[in-house]
C-alpha cells in the first residue's frame, strides 16, 4: 500500500519540454487542472501527496518519477538521460532525505530514467533504453541488492521508457503493450494485452487497490473492469503531448 507521494508542480514553460509526440502543444492552464485532478486523486486514494514546487529552468520537471526511485525503505536518486534534466534531482533529493532511509545515488558515466524502473514485489525490471544505460543498471542493481532486492534488465526499443509499455498491477499482473508481451522477463506474469490502437494507456497506475487509466481507452477500461479492478479514468492529454503519462507524474511510496 502507498501512504506517501511527491508531485512538482508543472511550470509556465512546460510548452518547450523535450517530445516526440507530436501531438501539439500543451496548454498550461490545462494541465495545471489536470495536474490537480490528478493530486486529488492520489489523496482519495488514501495518499498523502506533498507538492514541491515548479521548476521554471527545466521544463519537463513535472515528471519527477524520473527523479528518483523510492521505497519504503531506501531511495535512488537518478542521472536522467537526457542531459537538460538532470537538474531536476536536486530538489527530490532534499526532500527524500527527509522521508527515506539510506539514499543511493547514480553517478557518471551512468544514466538511468526513473521511469525505466518497474518495482514487483523485491525485483526490479530496469529498461535499457536511450535514457538508461547499463552502467546506470549496474550502480542501481548494486545499491538495491544490499536492501534483499533483485534487479533484471529489460532491453526495450521504440518506447521511451520501460514503463511506457508496462505496468505491473500488483497480484502478478501486467498491463502490457504488444510490443513487450513476448518478452522473456515477463514470462512468469499474467498479461493483459493493450490494444495497439490503445498503447499509450500500458502506462496505468495501481494505487491501493485501484487502477488509474488514462482517460479515452475504452477496450483497454472494459478489459481491467473484467478482471475485477476498480478503475479510475483520469485526462492527462496534456502531458501525452510531451511523452509523459500517469505513473510519470509522482514518486510513490
Amino acid at each position: 500500500m502507498y501512504t506517501q507521494a511527491l508531485v512538482k508542480l508543472p511550470a509556465e514553460t512546460l510548452v518547450d519540454g523535450i517530445t516526440t509526440a507530436d501531438l501539439g502543444q500543451p496548454d498550461y492552464d490545462l494541465a495545471l487542472r489536470q495536474h490537480q485532478l490528478y493530486r486529488q486523486t492520489l489523496e482519495d486514494c488514501g495518499v498523502r501527496v506533498k507538492v514541491l514546487e515548479a521548476q521554471a529552468d527545466y521544463p519537463d520537471s513535472v515528471f519527477i518519477e524520473d527523479a528518483a526511485v523510492v521505497t519504503s525503505r531506501f531511495a535512488v536518486i537518478t542521472r536522467p538521460g537526457a542531459p537538460s534534466r538532470r537538474g531536476e534531482v536536486e530538489p527530490v533529493r532534499e526532500e527524500l532525505r527527509n522521508l527515506v532511509g539510506p539514499t543511493g545515488e547514480i553517478e557518471s558515466p551512468g544514466i538511468l530514467d526513473g521511469g525505466d524502473v518497474m518495482q514487483c514485489g523485491f525485483t526490479f525490471f530496469v529498461g535499457l533504453s536511450s535514457r538508461t544505460n547499463r552502467e546506470g543498471f549496474r550502480q542501481f542493481s548494486e545499491f538495491v541488492g544490499h536492501f534483499g532486492y533483485d534487479a533484471a534488465p529489460v532491453s526495450i526499443e521504440d518506447m521511451l521508457h520501460l514503463k511506457t509499455g508496462v505496468a505491473y498491477l500488483e497480484y502478478n499482473n501486467l498491463l502490457i503493450s504488444r510490443d513487450l508481451q513476448d518478452h522473456p522477463a515477463f514470462s512468469s506474469f499474467n498479461k493483459m494485452v493493450v490494444p495497439p490502437q490503445e498503447a499509450y494507456a500500458a502506462n496505468s497506475l495501481w494505487i491501493n487497490g485501484r487502477v488509474l487509466v488514462p482517460e479515452g481507452f475504452p477496450q483497454t477500461l472494459h478489459m481491467l473492469k473484467e478482471q475485477g479492478y476498480k478503475t479510475i479514468p483520469l485526462p492527462v492529454s496534456e502531458f501525452r503531448k510531451l511523452d509523459g503519462g500517469l505513473s510519470c507524474l509522482s514518486l510513490r511510496f
